[in-house]
């Protein structure tokens, strides 16, 4: 893959994580859908228009995938859900962007990855942007909200990690949102008692499932492919620029000095890491 189409794949990914933050903190803060429907809806949709785009294909994707990436697949999406019902959205942020970094950055350390003087500097300057740019709303989040981002994180990791070597990115995402089904459907029967649908919060978690998360996981699958685990974990800090912007176009937020600052040092940090990485 040219490095041109590279960076655009890699941009769509990013606006469609910072979709599924908007759409997710849309729904469980605007609407009254509990978060364990958030998260089954929004697994069955990317289940569903997956299943689609292989048998249009004639592929059978249940021939792809893992259970391992499933799981991690699901309890990313159950924790992450759970943990927004009341944790601050800066202070969420943080802990996920940063426990998803320091996951990925480990597991790419002990495979023999390192990092060049230049790319050390990106990162910290990546780093010192995504603070500044959650700073301004993070209040001290909940031990319990905590614990569950910081597994949301984990998961989302170890889900990136194990899609670096697929041949077949999209039919592996099918398989693996294809296992969560039975996952979703136990966590469904346990929250049956706590079940609340709504219309509006349905269709978020309808669109988070079928475009922010099945095609956006799509792309990053293929991405990954092209980059090592220390600067695909670099380049997802930019997801919460997008999600800001996101922010200030569709729910009316304001656009602050921070968020400028912060979005040149991510902005920059990554593009620091790119140019002098290896791929």
């Amino acid at each position: 893959m040219n490095s041109v189409r590279l960076a655009a794949y890699t941009t769509l990914t990013m606006i469609a994580f910072a979709s599924n933050s908007l759409l997710c903190r849309m729904a469980l803060k605007e609407t009254s859908i509990d978060a364990a429907s958030f998260t089954s809806v929004r697994l069955l949709s990317g289940a569903a228009i997956l299943w689609l785009l292989m048998r249009w294909q004639n592929q059978a994707p249940l021939k792809y995938g893992t259970w391992r990436s499933a799981l991690a697949l699901f309890i990313y999406a159950v924790a992450f859900s759970f943990a927004y019902r009341s944790i601050n959205t800066g202070a969420g942020a943080l802990i996920l962007f940063g426990t998803v970094q320091a996951t990925m950055i480990l597991a790419g350390f002990i495979s023999g990855e390192r990092m060049s003087v230049f790319q050390s500097i990106g990162l910290a300057a990546a780093i010192v942007g995504l603070v500044i740019l959650v700073s301004p709303g993070v209040e001290a989040p909940s031990v319990l909200d905590s614990i569950l981002m910081l597994a949301s994180g984990i998961a989302w990791g170890m889900y990136s990690l194990f899609g670096r070597s697929l041949s077949n990115p999209a039919a592996a995402t099918a398989g693996n949102f294809l296992r969560t089904a039975p996952f979703t459907l136990i966590l469904s029967v346990f929250a049956l008692p706590w079940l609340h649908l709504d219309r509006q919060g349905v269709l978020y978690a309808a669109l988070s499932g079928a475009l922010a998360s099945a095609l956006g996981y799509v792309l990053w699958y293929r991405v990954l492919q092209h980059l090592r685990a220390i600067t695909a974990s670099t380049v997802q800090l930019s997801a919460p620029i997008f999600a800001a912007l996101g922010g200030i176009v569709l729910l009316g937020e304001a656009l602050t000095r921070d968020l400028l600052i912060a979005s040149l040092l991510i902005l920059g940090g990554i593009w620091l890491v790119l140019r002098y990485g290896k791929e």
